[in-house]
């Protein structure tokens, strides 16, 4: 739907007529890449992101973790996802390439068949573009993520300040508030950049036809030639997904934080 939103009225008719051409197989084509790009991406960002709460404490001459504001911990994020994007940008553009191959097949804009392969595109990409191929769109990776995270651990951290009982603090909050929020941190990351999302997706696939130009005269071509509206083709069925997914995402880093604590604390 983002790459090619005139081909489609909505989710339900892309569903419909994806269903129609591959069957079941092709709602699942790019599943692979999919799950390697998130457990790759959240394992690096997360890992990532004490560090930078602990950087953030330093360019604030704040003493330790607890006096961070929510703020400070929307900074955080937005500097975890530098590193984060680096893992992510790889296994997103061979998702986003898989997932568009019927429509580019179509076009005849690619030798592969609709139903390739992730290794399949892993290799045509090697050698098309060589290693390097896999960075296509890493400043477009860049320009979502970096305000996107600002907006997620932000929209989190407000979240669960907004759902605090009276003389509670964020350590003694249950599940349900943890969940919620990261849900609405989720969903806030995809209403912030989801246009630059599209022109993201729209280099990545694109590539496969030929060199793309950058992330500026692309946002200005679609502009020009579609409009803004197109760029928010697909806007709803991603936040349906993002509030599940981010809610259970938050709630098992969260418990894992916790149990991990209790542990250290009990060796040392």
């Amino acid at each position: 739907m983002q790459t090619f939103p005139a081909l489609y009225r909505g989710f339900f008719d892309c569903s419909v007529k994806t269903y129609r051409q591959e069957g079941m197989y092709g709602l699942y084509q790019g599943t692979t890449p999919a799950l390697l790009a998130n457990v790759a991406e959240n394992a690096v960002l997360f890992a990532c992101y004490g560090f930078c709460q602990q950087l953030v404490c330093q360019l604030f001459a704040l003493e330790s973790l607890p006096e961070l504001s929510d703020l400070h911990n929307a900074v955080a994020g937005s500097f975890a996802s530098v590193f984060s994007s680096m893992v992510l940008c790889p296994t997103e553009l061979v998702k986003c390439r898989m997932q568009a191959l019927h429509e580019m097949k179509a076009a005849g804009q690619t030798v592969l068949s609709g139903r390739s392969s992730t290794w399949a595109v892993v290799r045509a990409i090697l050698r098309a573009e060589g290693p390097l191929g896999f960075f296509q769109g890493l400043t477009s990776t860049w320009l979502r993520e970096v305000p996107g995270y600002f907006f997620f651990f932000g929209g989190y951290e407000v979240s669960r300040s907004f759902l605090l009982q009276p003389g509670q603090s964020k350590e003694e909050q249950g599940a349900l508030p943890v969940t919620v929020s990261g849900g609405i941190g989720g969903a806030a990351f995809w209403l912030a950049v989801y246009p630059i999302d599209s022109v993201k997706s729209r280099i990545q696939v694109l590539s496969m036809a030929g060199r793309q130009d950058g992330f500026l005269l692309s946002f200005l071509h679609i502009l020009r030639t579609e409009g803004f509206m197109p760029l928010y083709c697909g806007l709803l069925p991603t936040v349906i997904r993002a509030l599940p997914s981010n809610g259970a995402l938050f709630l098992a880093y969260e418990m894992t934080q916790k149990k991990l604590t209790r542990l250290a604390a009990r060796t040392t």
